[in-house]
C-alpha cells in the first residue's frame, strides 16, 4: 500500500461509518412503521406513514439551510453537529417511548432526519475529494454498500427487539381490560428505551471523534473560479430546465425507493402473513438493492453506460409494480421485494444527468437535489390514505407506476431538455 493510499484510508473509514449510521437510521423507519402502529394504537395507515413523512420532510427543510450551515462551520465541524442534532433527536426517543406520545416520536424523527440532511450535505464531497478522481465511483460504491448492509442489520435488529412477539401482542390486546392493555403497551414502548440510550451515545462519541480525527476541510474556491466561465449566459440555475426535471426525477426515485423499503412489513401483514416473518421483508428489499449496487460495480462502464442502467431499472420497476398488484400472497410480496433491484442504479445516474453542464451552479444545483429527497416523505404518505380510501393496501402500488415511467422518459429524453446535445 502507499503513502498516499494510507493517507486517505482512515478518513475513508471515517467516512464509511458515517453512511453507516445514514443507513442505519434511515431504514430502520421500516420496523418503527408498524411497530408505533402498535405501541401508540395508530388507527390508519395515513397514520403510520407520518413517520416517513417527519423523517424525509427534514430534506426538504434543510436541503439548501446545510450549503449555509457549512459555510459558517465548515465541513468537519459541520458533519460533527449533524451527529449531535441527530443525538438529540435520538434522546427525544426516550421520553416519547416512556409518554407513548406518537407526536413526540415524529418530533425525535424530525429532528434525526434535520441532523442527518447536514450529515450528508458535509459528508459527501469527502468521498470524490479523499483519493484518486479516477478511483472516486469505486469510493461512492463502497459507501452505498455501508448503506444498505446497516440498513439490513437495522431491520434485524429492532425486528428483534420491537416485533418478536407481535401477532401473539396484537391478539392478546384485543381481549384485554382497559388496564392490562396498558401496561401491555407501556411494556413494548419501553423496548426501544435502551437501544435509543446506546443510539444517542453513539452519535456523541462519533461526534467527538470526528472532531478529533484529521479529516481535511475542503477548499473549494479554486473548483469554483474554475468554473466561473464554464456556463457562458447563464445567470441563475432556472436557465437549466433538465435539472429541474432532474429533481423531479429524484423526487418520485426516493418516494418509490421509500415506498418499497418501508410499507412492505405492513402490506405483509395486510396479506395475513405472520409478523414473525413478515418482519425480515425490509431486510428482503435492501438486500436485493446491495445486489443491484454489487453488479453495478461490476459492470458500469465495462458493460453498461450508467443511463442504459438506469433504463433498465425504471422498465424492471414498472414492470414489478404491476406484477405486485395483478398477483397475490407471498408472490406479490416478493415483487415489492424486487424494486430493491429495480432502485439499485437509479440514484447514481440521476444525479450526474441532472447536474451536467452547471458548472459554477452546481452547489446551488446540489442543494436543490438534497430537498428532492422529501419525495420520501409525500409519496408514501400518499401510499397510506389510498391504501386507507380503498381499503387495499396492495391496490394503492398503483402509484408507484407512473413514477417509474417519469424516470424512464428523464433517462431518455428528459436529461437533454434545454441542452445543446
Amino acid at each position: 500500500m502507499t503513502n498516499e493510499r494510507k493517507g486517505y484510508l482512515v478518513p475513508m473509514i471515517i467516512i464509511g461509518t458515517l453512511f453507516f449510521i445514514f443507513g442505519f437510521v434511515t431504514w430502520v423507519n421500516g420496523t418503527l412503521i408498524p411497530y408505533l402502529k402498535i405501541a401508540c394504537q395508530l388507527e390508519s395507515d395515513f397514520q403510520a406513514y407520518l413517520v416517513t413523512t417527519a423523517f424525509f420532510i427534514a430534506y426538504g427543510v434543510m436541503g439548501i439551510p446545510s450549503s449555509y450551515v457549512l459555510n459558517l462551520t465548515g465541513y468537519k465541524k459541520g458533519m460533527a453537529l449533524g451527529l449531535l442534532v441527530m443525538a438529540v433527536g435520538a434522546a427525544i426517543f426516550i421520553p416519547a417511548a416512556q409518554s407513548r406520545n406518537y407526536n413526540l416520536f415524529l418530533t425525535g424523527l424530525f429532528i434525526i432526519g434535520t441532523g442527518l440532511a447536514l450529515l450528508q450535505t458535509a459528508s459527501n464531497p469527502y468521498v470524490t475529494i479523499l483519493g484518486p478522481i479516477e478511483s472516486a465511483a469505486q469510493r461512492i460504491s463502497i459507501m452505498g454498500v455501508c448503506n444498505k448492509v446497516a440498513g439490513i442489520l437495522a431491520g434485524i435488529v429492532f425486528g428483534y427487539i420491537a416485533l418478536k412477539d407481535a401477532d401473539q401482542l396484537t391478539a392478546a390486546l384485543k381481549v384485554m381490560d382497559a388496564a392490562a392493555k396498558e401496561a401491555q403497551l407501556a411494556e413494548l414502548a419501553s423496548r426501544v428505551i435502551v437501544p435509543y440510550i446506546i443510539i444517542t451515545a453513539v452519535l456523541v462519541v462519533l461526534a467527538v471523534a470526528v472532531i478529533l480525527s484529521s479529516l481535511p476541510e475542503i477548499n473549494e474556491e479554486d473548483s469554483e473560479e474554475s468554473n466561473d466561465a464554464s456556463v457562458p449566459g447563464k445567470t441563475s440555475i432556472f436557465q437549466f430546465p433538465h435539472l429541474f426535471l432532474g429533481a423531479l426525477a429524484l423526487f418520485v426515485y426516493v418516494g418509490v425507493e421509500v415506498m418499497a423499503a418501508d410499507t412492505i412489513i405492513s402490506y405483509g401483514k395486510y396479506l395475513n402473513i405472520e409478523m414473525s416473518t413478515a418482519r425480515y421483508f425490509s431486510q428482503a428489499t435492501l438486500a436485493f438493492m446491495l445486489v443491484g449496487y454489487i453488479t453495478g460495480i461490476f459492470t458500469i462502464p465495462r458493460i453498461l453506460s450508467q443511463e442504459l442502467a438506469m433504463k433498465i431499472c425504471a422498465i424492471s420497476g414498472a414492470i414489478f409494480t404491476v406484477l405486485a398488484v395483478l398477483t397475490s400472497g407471498a408472490t406479490s410480496v416478493l415483487f415489492i421485494a424486487l424494486l430493491g433491484l429495480s432502485n439499485s442504479l437509479i440514484w447514481p445516474a440521476v444525479w450526474p444527468l441532472a447536474l451536467d453542464g452547471l458548472g459554477k451552479f452546481t452547489k446551488q444545483a446540489s442543494g436543490l437535489l438534497v430537498m428532492a429527497i422529501a419525495g420520501g416523505a409525500i409519496l408514501p404518505l400518499i401510499y397510506g390514505s389510498l391504501s386507507d380510501k380503498l381499503h387495499n393496501a396492495q391496490s394503492a402500488y398503483w402509484i408507484m407506476l407512473p413514477c417509474y415511467l417519469y424516470i424512464l422518459y428523464f433517462g431518455t429524453k428528459g436529461y437533454l431538455v434545454g441542452r445543446k446535445k
